[in-house]
């Protein structure tokens, strides 16, 4: 059973979230604010982390940047939900490192679907049993163990670093654009996808050394791994 760390400060609003994601067999532990979150995560660390944005005390994006920095939490899939709906706070939280975003009010049902792909994506469900390996030398990813090396070197990648590397892989050699990368990777669209695609092929590119320059951009339109 998924474990769900919950962290919302309205306490009508956290005890809805836990009742329907307890509902829907996944395990869920809620805190009103950062210090509760911090303690759970020292003694287990949950397979997503649900985090409200306006929090009292450290608010949900300084959360967000210290759990990316921690080295046991930084490939937590993380899921922003905030009343803020404009397009520099989505970017600015998946920048940041947010993996996705839902936007108050939002229906129980799109809660829990959101959270259930999230994890059937990260968990590997959706892989499980392919043992696939990609290639393209000198990189090379197993799905299955979700391990990234190149020449043979461990290359550690977060979350969405990975999934824009195998989509990269899966279609090398073909141009993709910024949007069809912002759909397939983050699961929608938005007005600001240029920025924070190009952000993360930016560090991905950093993380792959070398081989970083096979990921080629085509000028006014996406990217390409290869020739």
């Amino acid at each position: 059973m998924a474990l769900i760390y919950l962290v919302e400060d309205d306490i009508d609003i956290r005890e809805l979230e836990t009742y329907a994601l307890q509902n829907s067999d996944l395990e869920v532990q809620s805190f009103a604010d950062s210090t509760g979150l911090y303690e759970a995560i020292g003694k287990r660390i949950p397979d997503l982390v649900l985090l409200d944005i306006m929090l009292p005390g450290e608010d949900g994006m300084s959360i967000l940047k210290h759990l990316r920095e921690d080295t046991e939490t930084k490939t937590v899939p993380i899921i922003m939900v905030t009343a803020k709906t404009t397009e520099t706070d989505k970017v600015s939280g998946l920048d940041t490192g947010a993996d996705d975003y839902i936007t108050k009010p939002f229906s129980v049902s799109e809660l829990v679907s959101r959270v259930k792909a999230m994890l059937r994506r990260t968990t590997g469900e959706l892989n499980a049993g392919a043992g696939m390996i990609l290639r393209y030398d000198p990189i090379v990813m197993n799905i299955e163990t979700h391990r990234v090396t190149v020449n043979d070197q461990p290359v550690e990648l977060t979350f969405k670093e990975f999934e824009l590397l195998k989509f990269l892989l899966q279609n090398k050699g073909t141009v993709v654009t910024r949007s069809r990368l912002m759909d397939t990777v983050w699961g929608f669209a938005f007005a600001g996808e240029t920025r924070t695609v190009d952000m993360h092929i930016k560090t991905l590119r950093q993380k792959l050394g070398e081989a970083g320059q096979l990921i080629v951009t085509i000028r006014n339109v996406g990217y390409r791994l290869g020739d």
